[in-house]
């Protein structure tokens, strides 16, 4: 593939990186990326996935732009409210870069369709706010053999990790089970400051990129956290892929996707 005269001239602070180059760039531009929620988490990531000359991008979400949204989202604005967030975000990111091919799917994911959603993409973004999303998409990804990125955030608190199956502990591997319904106070309850979106959803994209190009070190084993009261990152090593595990262990007790019920943000606050 030859690179025309605009793209070289759009991706070449990535091609005089090393670690890129036009091969990494290529590799870019072959692959393709779904993203789950256009939300907080989901939208500096598209944003930067499609400035990066990501090839293909799928976003997933069933919902409408509210008000509300615009304090963190940013891949919306306020001519957009009551549009459908997926054609939104195609619109911005279409702003952004033009030579990239955004997959809209204006849909909640189930497990009736999550297995369709993921297929043919190389990487996926976990950017759901609620627990059963999160556990549905590590179980689909896990019995999909398909890497993906895992985060959460609450209040001034963030957190991510990358799962690549069969290398690394799954989501079910740290987390074992849901928490009791309404243990956890959801986002709209408990806030979420703006700023922590674009800081936890930009590392998800960052570790789609390198995933994509193969260069650093992806979070794999460990769960980076992110404390921005105390302005402070911190890695946690993860124990090895658990044998026992439910989704991933070397004997699955689940073999099937099920739907869960309960709703809650997907990171606790430990000062409570």
């Amino acid at each position: 593939m030859a690179f025309s005269n605009e793209q070289l001239e759009r991706y070449s602070r990535h091609i005089i990186l090393k670690e890129i180059g036009v091969k990494g760039q290529k590799k870019l531009l072959d692959a393709s990326v779904l993203i789950i929620g256009a939300g907080g988490l989901g939208a500096p990531a598209a944003l930067y996935l499609a400035a990066a000359g990501v090839g293909t991008i799928g976003i997933v979400d069933a919902d409408t732009v509210d008000l509300s949204n615009l304090q963190r989202q940013i891949i919306h604005g306020t001519d957009d409210l009551g549009k459908l967030k997926v054609e939104s975000a195609r619109e911005s990111m279409r702003n952004v870069n033009p030579g990239v091919n955004v997959a809209t799917y204006p849909e909640l994911v189930t497990s009736e369709n999550i297995l369709r959603l993921i297929e043919g993409y190389d990487f996926i973004l976990d950017g759901t706010d609620d627990f059963p999303a999160k556990f549905l998409i590590n179980d689909a990804c896990v019995m999909a053999k398909k890497a993906f990125s895992h985060a959460g955030i609450i209040r001034f608190r963030g957190q991510l990790m990358t799962v690549v199956p069969g290398e690394s502990p799954c989501y079910r591997c740290v987390f074992k089970e849901m928490p009791p319904a309404d243990a956890i106070p959801t986002c709209r309850q408990a806030g979420v400051i703006g700023a922590m979106a674009g800081v936890i959803g930009c590392l998800q994209a960052l570790e789609a990129v390198k995933y994509i190009t193969g260069v650093g070190k992806l979070l794999t084993g460990s769960l980076l956290t992110f404390d921005a009261l105390e302005m402070n990152f911190h890695r946690i090593a993860l124990p090895k892929r658990d044998g026992r595990c439910a989704v991933c262990g070397d004997n699955p007790s689940i073999t099937e996707l099920i739907d869960y019920e309960q709703k809650a943000c997907a990171l606790k606050d430990e000062s409570e």
